[in-house]
């Protein structure tokens, strides 16, 4: 069993930074995928970042160049997000433990509850 908890949203304006946190317990393992997602009001979950623990990360196009995805320990992963735009506004979720590292939202069997962000223009 993983327990997933993450902090560090908030509201910032548009070109701001935020830095996201998800500590991970219950398991000890470093071989696993570890991923952000993100979900804002009316859309479906998506992807924005993922780690396998092992150096491999990745990220969907739309945050390429702003957000950097680090993980310490196998047990933190962190999500920096720098020139925030409205259009980042969601609620962000810590996933782990998938078949593939990039994989629908279903197929991960670990979730943390959310940290809402929300950027103004």
């Amino acid at each position: 069993q993983v327990q997933l908890v993450e902090s560090g949203g908030g509201s910032v304006q548009a070109g701001g930074s935020l830095r996201l946190s998800c500590a991970a317990s219950g398991y000890t393992s470093r071989g696993y995928c570890m991923s952000w997602f993100r979900q804002a009001p009316g859309k479906e979950r998506e992807g924005v970042a993922s780690s396998d623990g092992y150096g491999r990360i990745s990220y969907t196009e739309s945050v390429k160049g702003r957000f950097t995805i680090s993980r310490y320990n196998a047990k933190s992963l962190l999500l920096q997000m720098n020139n925030l735009e409205p259009e980042d506004t969601a609620m962000y979720y810590c996933a782990a433990v998938a078949p593939q590292c990039i994989a629908r939202p279903d197929e991960y069997k670990y979730w943390g509850q959310g940290t809402q962000v929300t950027v103004s223009s």
